[in-house]
């Protein structure tokens, strides 16, 4: 009996010892083949768990026999559940595991709720086109989540970007061609949305929140990796779209409103070839919704289909794609003179009734817009990956486009209507080769890519001339007297198709086609000098080629540029605290003026230098509490050089010289301080300023399209974790900003328009499946204003329903 025990104990320890010896281990990588270090790999119902290292590998020891279930999340990442089994003292290898960026929405992946700080997802491969986490990387961005715009029951970009940190509307999209999006203040600077998952997406309308993952917002000048064609001084605005993952599974979404709102919204996707890693997914949306004012409407059909194909663990290929075909009328802003002194200096004088849209819903702009995009990543080594990317966008106008301009002939406040027919179209073609590698040179790591990038544009423009259709008064007058005409007229100007259209066909019509080429050639890397500090550095060469109309040469030129940036950062708490330092650029061609005195002979072309744009940053980040406090603190000055204007002394002159400073900083906090808590806020101040200009109309004057100088936004969303109210949640935030110039000229002087905090609210019950919610927008009916030489009313009190089905 003692041997027989002695026995059975010496076959238990060797078991347990055996057992021990079990393994399991592997390598996490983006889609595309780049190893992604700090995944969380976890062992459901077991207290173990590891992260991976800066190679993308992980190991667990020390594994007891059994079935288990193996999670791999990452912030920005759509979390992998595997089942597996280990046994008999094996090391289960587990390969490569891939990560696609996204949004968990299926029910048998982690709980939303559960994910720490769900308002904040600071890793992305496109802010730098490396995959650098928030913390060890240079620019400040601000990111815009799927959860955030969910908790807020956002239907439309507009209201998703006030969400950003320092960015504030200027002009709704008006759709006119060329430049109909909308248009936004950052740092101090005009930005549109011009870059989808990384890649040129030009648009005459709105962006279709419907397909939206997140948004990031780059600050300051970021030509180096991105060139100047999608980007401006003040930064720019990726949207990154949904995207195929591993499973089957989607939604479906309902949304009614204030103002004749309806939105229904489709989300779907399946494995086509479950064996061949093949798996697609289509979101769809039909919108239809009308205006505040007294005329005024939008509807949109929108289908984004997408397509992710992993040939084998080197190979992989995806496509996007996005449609939309959107009928609008056009916002009619209030344009302010910006020649001539103003009658107005304010709301109060103007006397502006804005509930009025003086226009009819029988003008109408049409705006197809398609934009598609091929992916191939190529894993060369363990350490380089190709990536091979085309994008092509086509947008375009048709239809009636109408503004309202103040020319000061007139007695009082008087602004003539102008009136066009839009025929316009605007096609891109961007391919782009990247190399991106991750390496030690001796013990310093090196991040790289390095990037080839070709960008093609080809505009068409075949609208009217614009022709005078009568004036209006901002309390809601009219009458016809042409102010162009010495005779006081008394015509009436109906607003219908038939009557618009016998005026324009008077009106010439455009023949304008025109090209613009761009080669690129661009390098950057970040360099660990140790495990706290490194260093990045970056240059683009940029050629820039103009044909102009392509019925002459004469507007042909071609530029140079070089754009560098640098950075510096260091951890001294690792992972948890840095401190940061960056200089960036960014750059404008200029084409070349006639210039000279038509009266005295023949105008001649004159060339320019590229404007440049140079950002001095520094702050500091936080990553405190295990992801719980994410915070950005930064100070930046940005010098504008070599600015193109109108000579003061002659209006058929162009000089070159002039200097503009834009300086601030910002402040931007997520937080997760319990669990179901989440807060989004912040804040920005920009003092920007023309300190140097032959042109005394704007010297020490504060750029029209600055905006405000303080802008600020606040959201906080608490879901119910236990009791009566389980499930339930409540959100509530605010969003502003302080008086802004709509005008600011020594001949116009000033008109202000005031500075509002707007409350918003939302209430929702989350069940497994289906979710129903509440969100009521500027909760206290503020009246308020936007404007950039213009006067634009913003939406009045709105409630919107919501009820959401996944599966």
């Amino acid at each position: 009996m003692k041997f027989k025990s002695i026995t059975l104990l010496c076959l238990l320890l060797t078991s347990i010892l055996f057992s021990q010896n079990n393994k399991i281990k592997g390598y996490t990588t983006t889609q595309s083949g780049i190893p992604l270090q700090g995944v969380n790999i976890y062992l459901l119902n077991v207290n173990k768990g590891t992260q991976t290292n800066e190679n993308g590998f992980f190991e667990l020891t020390n594994i007891e026999d059994g079935d288990y279930t193996l999670i791999i999340s990452s912030l920005g990442f759509k979390t992998q559940e595997l089942s597996i089994s280990v046994n008999n003292s094996q090391s289960l290898d587990m390969g490569t595991i891939y990560l696609y960026e996204g949004n968990e929405i299926l029910s048998e992946v982690i709980v939303e709720s559960e994910r720490t700080n769900k308002f904040s997802r600071k890793k992305t491969a496109y802010v730098s086109k490396l995959p650098l986490r928030d913390i060890e990387n240079t620019q400040v961005y601000s990111t815009i989540t799927n959860e955030l715009l969910e908790s807020q029951v956002v239907i439309n970009f507009d209201d998703a970007l006030k969400n950003a940190t320092g960015v504030e509307q200027l002009w709704a999209s008006t759709g006119r061609g060329g430049d109909g999006a909308g248009y936004y203040s950052l740092r101090g600077f005009s930005v549109q949305p011009q870059l989808v998952n990384g890649l040129p997406g030009l648009t005459n309308g709105t962006i279709n929140a419907a397909n939206i993952e997140r948004i990031e917002v780059l600050k300051g000048p970021s030509a180096t990796l991105f060139g100047n064609a999608v980007s401006s001084y003040g930064g720019l605005i990726n949207v990154v779209t949904k995207k195929p993952y591993i499973g089957t599974g989607g939604e479906l979404s309902f949304t009614s409103g204030t103002y004749g709102l309806n939105q229904i919204i489709g989300d779907f996707n399946t494995a086509i070839s479950e064996d061949d890693n093949l798996y697609f997914r289509l979101n769809t949306a039909y919108t239809t919704e009308q205006s505040f004012q007294d005329a005024g409407f939008r509807k949109s059909f929108f289908i984004a289909p997408s397509l992710s194909y992993k040939v084998n663990n080197r190979l992989s290929f995806s496509f996007y794609g996005e449609i939309t075909h959107a009928e609008q009328t056009n916002p009619t802003f209030l344009f302010l003179n910006r020649a001539a002194p103003n009658v107005s200096r304010n709301l109060d004088e103007l006397g502006y009734n804005y509930k009025l849209s003086f226009t009819s819903n029988d003008l109408t702009l049409q705006n197809p817009n398609q934009n598609y995009r091929i992916e191939m990543n190529y894993k060369l080594s363990n350490s380089w990956q190709s990536q091979t990317l085309l994008s092509k966008s086509t947008t375009s106008t048709k239809g009636y486009y109408s503004y309202l301009y103040d020319y000061g002939y007139l007695e009082g406040d008087t602004f003539s209507r102008f009136i066009n027919k839009q025929n316009a179209n605007t096609q891109t073609t961007d391919i782009q080769q990247n190399f991106i590698g991750d390496f030690k040179i001796g013990s310093l790591r090196n991040r790289v890519v390095f990037g080839l990038d070709y960008f093609n544009a080809t505009s068409t423009d075949n609208g009217t001339g614009y022709a005078f259709y009568g004036n209006i008064t901002p309390e809601g007058g009219s009458n016809g007297d042409n102010p162009f005409t010495a005779e006081v007229e008394n015509d009436v100007y109906p607003l219908s198709t038939s009557a618009v259209d016998a005026v324009l066909a008077s009106q010439p019509t455009n023949n304008i086609k025109s090209k613009t080429h761009i080669s690129s050639i661009y390098v950057s890397d970040v360099v660990n000098i140790t495990d706290r500090l490194s260093a990045m550095a970056g240059l683009r060469l940029d050629r820039f080629d103009n044909e102009g109309d392509l019925t002459t040469s004469e507007d042909d030129y071609d530029q140079t540029t070089l754009s560098p940036k640098f950075g510096i950062v260091y951890q001294p708490v690792k992972d948890q605290l840095s401190l940061f330092a960056n200089y960036q650029n960014g750059f404008t061609n200029v084409a070349p003026q006639l210039v000279g005195d038509p009266n005295d002979g023949p105008q001649t072309l004159k060339s320019f230098d590229p404007e440049q744009a140079n950002q001095i940053e520094f702050g500091v980040k936080t990553n405190l509490f295990g992801d719980k406090l994410n915070a950005t603190i930064s100070y930046y000055s940005i010098q504008v050089t070599d600015r193109v204007m109108t000579d003061p002394s002659s209006p058929f002159n162009k000089i070159q010289g002039a200097e503009q400073e834009s300086e601030g900083f910002e402040i931007e906090l997520n937080a997760n301080p319990v669990i179901g808590l989440n807060i989004r806020a912040g804040y920005s101040y920009n003092d920007s300023e023309v300190t140097k200009s032959d042109n005394l109309e704007i010297l020490n004057t504060r750029p029209l399209e600055a905006g405000a100088e303080s802008k600020y936004n606040f959201w906080a969303n608490y879901e119910f974790q236990e009791g009566a109210l389980d499930n339930f949640g409540i959100g509530l935030g605010f969003n502003g900003a302080s008086e802004s110039f709509a005008i600011n000229y020594a001949s116009t002087g000033d008109f202000m328009l005031p500075g509002y905090t707007i409350a918003n609210a939302s209430v929702y019950h989350q069940g497994n499946k289906f979710r129903i919610g509440l969100k009521l927008n500027n909760a206290f009916n503020k009246e308020y204003y936007t404007g950039w030489s213009t006067i634009n009313p913003q939406a009045p009190r709105t409630l919107l329903a919501n009820i959401s089905y996944k599966f």
